[in-house]
C-alpha cells in the first residue's frame, strides 16, 4: 500500500511544539527510522507489486498459452478424426479395390483360359488349312507338269498327222479331183473316196482305178506302226432290189468297207489288227440333197492315243 509524505510532515510539525528539543530530537530519529521503514516497507511493497504484476503477465501468457494449446489440441483432435474417417474410408476404398481386382484377375485367368484354348483351336484348323493348300499345291503343280507332258504329246502327235496327211496327200495326188479328198479335223485324218472311183452301181467289187488309189494309200500308211484304221462305207437312201445277195443298206456299206480292207491289207504291210471295218448304211449322209456324195468309203486315220491316255489317268 502507498505512504503519503504530507501527512507525516504535519504530524512532526505538532510534535515539535509540544515537545523539548531531546524529545523533538528522538522522535526526530524515531521519525528517520519510521520513515526508513517505511520506505523499506515501499520499496518491498513496490518490489511485490512488479513481483505481482510480473506473475500475473506470467499468468496470463500461461493462461493463453493454456487456451492457445486447448485450441491446438481440440484443432488437431478434429483434423486427427477427420484423417481417421478419412483413413477408414480409404482403407474400405482400398479394399473394395483390392476385392474387384482379385475377382478380375480370377476372371480374366477363366478368360485367359477360354483364349489360349480358342486360339490353340484356331491354330490347329489353321495348321489343317495350310497342310490342304501345300497338297494342294503340290497337286497342282504335279497336274501343271502333266498337263505340260500331255500337251507335248498332243503337239507331237498333231505334227506327226499332219506330216502323215501331207504324204497321204501327196501319195494320192494323181486321184484328187477323181472323187478323192484328204481332210485333217479333230487330230484325225479323213481320205474320202466316192463310189464312182471305187465301185460300180449296186456293186461291192473294187474297180481296178479304185484299186489303185487304195494301195498308194495303203502303201503311205504301213509303216505308221502307232495308226488305226478305221473304214466306213456309207449309202444313199435308195433301196436295194430284192432277189440279190444284199438284204438292204446295211449289208451293201459293210461289204463295200470290207472289200477296201482286204485291198488296203493285200497291197502293203498293214497289221491286220491295225484296220477295222464298218458299215454306217444310209444314215450318216455328207448332204441330204446330194445321194452322190452320200455314197462314198471314208478312211479314218487315228493315231494312237494309248500313251495320251496314260498321261491323263496318272
Amino acid at each position: 500500500m502507498p505512504i503519503r509524505p504530507a501527512f507525516s510532515l504535519i504530524a512532526l510539525a505538532l510534535l515539535a511544539a509540544c515537545v523539548p528539543n531531546r524529545k523533538y530530537e528522538e522522535l526526530q530519529t524515531r521519525y528517520r527510522s519510521t520513515q526508513e521503514s517505511e520506505s523499506a516497507a515501499v520499496a518491498k511493497a513496490q518490489q511485490a507489486e512488479a513481483a505481482m504484476l510480473e506473475q500475473k503477465a506470467a499468468m496470463d501468457d500461461l493462461t493463453a498459452r493454456n487456451s492457445n494449446l486447448k485450441r491446438d489440441t481440440t484443432i488437431l483432435g478434429t483434423s486427427l478424426r477427420n484423417m481417421t474417417v478419412q483413413y477408414d474410408k480409404i482403407n474400405e476404398l482400398n479394399q473394395q479395390l483390392l476385392d474387384k481386382y482379385n475377382a478380375l484377375m480370377a476372371g480374366d485367368r477363366s478368360e485367359n483360359r477360354k483364349l489360349l484354348t480358342d486360339l490353340e483351336a484356331t491354330r490347329l484348323k489353321l495348321q489343317g488349312r495350310e497342310d490342304s493348300l501345300n497338297a494342294l499345291s503340290r497337286s497342282l503343280k504335279e497336274r501343271e507338269t502333266k498337263l505340260a507332258d500331255l500337251q507335248r504329246e498332243l503337239d507331237a502327235k498333231d505334227a506327226a498327222m499332219r506330216s502323215l496327211k501331207d504324204r497321204v496327200s501327196a501319195a494320192l495326188t494323181g486321184f484328187e479331183g477323181k472323187g478323192l479328198t484328204v481332210t485333217q479335223k479333230g487330230g484325225k485324218i479323213y481320205v474320202n473316196l466316192d463310189n464312182k472311183l471305187l465301185f460300180a452301181t449296186g456293186s461291192t467289187v473294187v474297180e481296178s482305178e479304185g484299186r489303185k488309189a487304195l494301195a498308194s494309200l495303203a502303201k503311205a500308211v504301213e509303216n505308221e506302226k502307232d495308226l488305226s484304221i478305221l473304214v466306213e462305207g456309207h449309202t444313199d437312201t435308195d433301196k436295194i432290189l430284192p432277189g440279190g445277195t444284199l438284204k438292204d443298206n446295211w449289208d451293201l456299206s459293210v461289204l463295200r468297207a470290207t472289200s477296201v480292207v482286204r485291198i488296203l491289207q493285200e497291197s502293203s504291210k498293214l497289221d491286220p489288227t491295225r484296220i477295222t471295218a464298218g458299215g454306217r448304211g444310209e444314215y450318216v449322209p455328207v448332204d441330204p440333197s446330194d445321194k452322190a456324195k452320200n455314197r462314198r468309203i471314208e478312211v479314218i486315220l487315228s493315231p494312237n492315243l494309248e500313251a495320251l491316255y496314260k498321261l491323263v489317268q496318272e
